[in-house]
């Protein structure tokens, strides 16, 4: 069982691991030791809140698939455990920031003096720049 937050957490049979040849520089460990992970989470099918399956989706986030399936690759540590940790650390951290409730934005207007101030810098600006034309004579 994966704790998410207080109250909210994910069965581990919902979550997929499995270990992959990882790539890149490491020489010969590299080449026979399977110890990059590939996590697979159905987020449709997973036991998650309807709310936050939702708004998972629609962070599209280029991980997840058109099935509604994350898909996470850890590779950067050279044991499989470090790995495995890393891509749970990163599944816990999504649906951590997609659980947030998002701030509605309150339209504002800009106050009058700085309207004021915008419009007397442009004109000095503009002032300056007929200053430097050529002079006809």
């Amino acid at each position: 069982m994966i704790t998410i937050s207080d109250g909210l957490s994910i069965k581990d049979d919902e979550i997929q691991i499995t270990a992959i040849r990882a790539q890149g520089a490491g020489g010969q460990n590299v080449n026979k030791v399977s110890s990059a992970v590939h996590l697979r989470f159905d987020i449709r099918t997973s036991s998650l809140p309807e709310a936050i399956k939702r708004q998972i989706i629609r962070c599209r986030d280029r991980r997840i698939t058109k099935n509604g399936v994350l898909v996470i690759k850890a590779r950067e540590h050279r044991t499989f455990e470090k790995n495995r940790a890393a891509a749970l650390l990163r599944l816990v951290h999504l649906i951590r920031s997609t659980s947030v409730p998002v701030k509605k934005r309150r339209p504002t207007r800009p106050t009058r003096g700085s309207v004021k101030r915008r419009m007397d810098s442009k004109s000095r600006r503009a002032k300056l720049k007929v200053r430097r034309r050529k002079i006809n004579l």
